[in-house]
């Protein structure tokens, strides 16, 4: 997720091009991360130590880490923990960026922590992002401590994630009474919890984002669409009934719906969080033992 949201930041800032930034990601999906790149990405190491070590790797038949413990850089721990990050999706970015000589890791460590100003993420929020973790990123951008919005969207973006888009990202949540989309699909669930769940937006990102969990490259009309996001919100649904069930709450799902032309979504209060998957958005809604009107 990470490694969208800095590519995103890096275009609108004028860093890299929209062309430059799909050619990492394409470089990206065949790297995986060097260890000088982790350990200053992790600010176990300087960009001057890893340089250092780089340069020493050229003349000597050792490894990164066995010279930069030598050099009393890292630990032989510090080390161990550097090879488990070294799959790390936001780590392999960095990566190429800096192979396809974009940009300098010195010019991308401080754009992040211009971007880490500009939202005002702690230093354990940046952590939290960088592992990659779906359910330790997503309360970042919720606007609420309440526990069941945390584990409904949590669920949610999660699952959207495992069976749709695994380059998913999430900007911040916000509270909304009104939600005016192209089309819209929704699920109302109630029982020891209450609430309404709908996905909404245009047509041709909801179409995607179908396309992408039925695996089936036509879709012909809105209705189909919209149908496939109903069996997702479906699912997700399902998903977390089970979930609560362990905890001896009761849940019952009514059948989905959806609604295909400018659809409006009124509610006293529904929680919004915009969804960028498959090249598009949408928003993720939830409204919480509130009524919530489609029309």
């Amino acid at each position: 997720m990470f490694d969208r949201l800095i590519g995103t930041y890096l275009v609108e800032q004028g860093l890299i091009t929209r062309l430059q930034l799909e050619q990492v990601y394409k470089t990206q999906e065949s790297k995986r991360a060097k260890l000088g790149v982790i350990a200053v990405a992790e600010k176990l190491m300087s960009i001057a130590q890893a340089e250092q070590v780089n340069m020493l790797q050229a003349s000597m038949d050792k490894r990164f880490g066995d010279i930069a413990i030598e050099k009393g850089y890292l630990s032989q721990n510090q080390v161990s923990r550097l090879l488990e990050l070294q799959g790390n999706n936001y780590l392999v970015f960095l990566q190429s960026v800096v192979d396809l000589g974009l940009l300098t890791m010195e010019q991308l460590s401080g754009a992040e922590a211009d971007y880490q100003r500009q939202h005002g993420f702690t230093e354990s929020d940046m952590a939290a992002l960088k592992t990659g973790d779906v359910e330790q990123a997503v309360p970042i951008f919720l606007h609420t401590d309440d526990p069941m919005y945390k584990a409904m969207f949590t669920m949610g973006i999660k699952n959207m994630y495992r069976l749709v888009d695994d380059h998913i990202y999430v900007g911040r949540s916000y509270t909304a009474n009104v939600l005016k989309e192209e089309v819209l699909g929704y699920q109302r669930f109630h029982g020891d919890q209450a609430a309404v769940v709908a996905i909404s937006g245009k047509y041709n990102d909801v179409k995607n984002m179908a396309i992408a969990y039925t695996k089936e490259e036509f879709i012909d009309t809105r209705e189909d669409a919209l149908d496939a996001v109903c069996e997702l919100i479906n699912c997700i649904n399902g998903l977390y009934a089970t979930e609560q069930s362990r905890i001896d709450k009761k849940i019952d799902l009514d059948p989905p719906n959806f609604m295909t032309s400018f659809s409006q979504a009124k509610c006293q209060e529904m929680i919004v969080m915009p969804v960028y998957i498959c090249g598009g958005e949408v928003k993720y809604a939830i409204a919480i033992s509130k009524e919530l009107v489609i029309i």
